[in-house]
């Protein structure tokens, strides 16, 4: 008998980017039954990422061609709930790490993590050797700040793939490492590749986390943007206002389209 093709989770529009709806619980069991002829992409996809959609196409396109898009940030969530999915949660890229090293201990789950500074990866490594006991951490590397030729990535990805990992962890930041997930997927068979961007920094300590009342009530931003105003004020400034009201147009509309069904 042939063994059917695993079905990731549905997916909805949030602005023009399709979202995954979905729980903690079903990205593991994606994880679990994930195909082992191809790579598995995953985008950890915040309102950042959904602004800078709309106007980059080939960010557009990684997104668009990724097999699980988490919500992460909860006016993403909340758009969700918005429409039709009362009970959606934010899965956010620090806790989707660390979910799936802690289920990954008793699954043999190997890791390798890709992107960020020398540094960070070593305090990164050391932090989470000495959490989760018995880690399989199968490497990690820091590629250099500029676009890489093909035969380099081939030679990256070859080197990677020797350590036989279950998962490449991609810290490259938005939108670089959407981009090459989606360029070097061919390379990585049988892989999750997941997008976590800034979660390196905090997993490794170099960076603080929001305090769990400003995440859980979607004021994450004004953290971050305290920690770092020079580099994330444009970002905030300009997308979040832009974001709340193509938002808000669009749960007006299906709202509307709702009540005529």
């Amino acid at each position: 008998m042939t063994e059917r093709a695993y079905s990731f989770p549905p997916k909805q529009n949030v602005v023009g980017t399709r979202i995954s709806l979905l729980t903690f619980e079903d990205l593991m069991a994606s994880f679990d039954a994930r195909p082992r002829d191809r790579a598995t992409i995953v985008t950890i996809t915040n309102v950042h990422a959904v602004m800078t959609a709309r106007r980059d196409p080939e960010l557009r396109r990684a997104l668009d061609a990724a097999d699980i898009s988490t919500p992460d940030g909860m006016p993403i969530a909340w758009a969700l709930r918005s429409m039709g999915n009362p009970d959606q949660e934010r899965v956010y890229g620090a806790k989707v790490t660390t979910t799936a090293l802690e289920t990954g201990l008793d699954r043999g789950w190997r890791h390798y993590f890709y992107g960020s500074t020398v540094e960070t990866l070593g305090n990164l490594r050391a932090a989470l050797e000495e959490q989760y006991e018995g880690i399989e951490i199968a490497g990690t590397h820091s590629p250099p700040f500029r676009d890489l030729e093909a035969a380099e990535e081939d030679a990256i990805a070859a080197e990677i793939m020797e350590t036989k990992p279950d998962f490449v962890w991609v810290g490259l930041g938005m939108p670089k490492q959407e981009k090459w997930m989606l360029r070097n997927k061919h390379r990585y068979p049988g892989v999750a590749l997941v997008g976590i961007g800034a979660a390196f920094d905090f997993l490794a300590g170099t960076k603080p986390e929001a305090p769990a009342w400003m995440q859980k009530a979607g004021l994450e931003w004004i953290f971050r943007l305290a920690s770092e105003p020079r580099r994330l004020w444009r970002r905030y400034i300009f997308n979040n206002p832009a974001y709340l009201l193509a938002w808000a147009r669009q749960a007006i509309v299906w709202k509307l389209r709702n009540r005529r069904a």
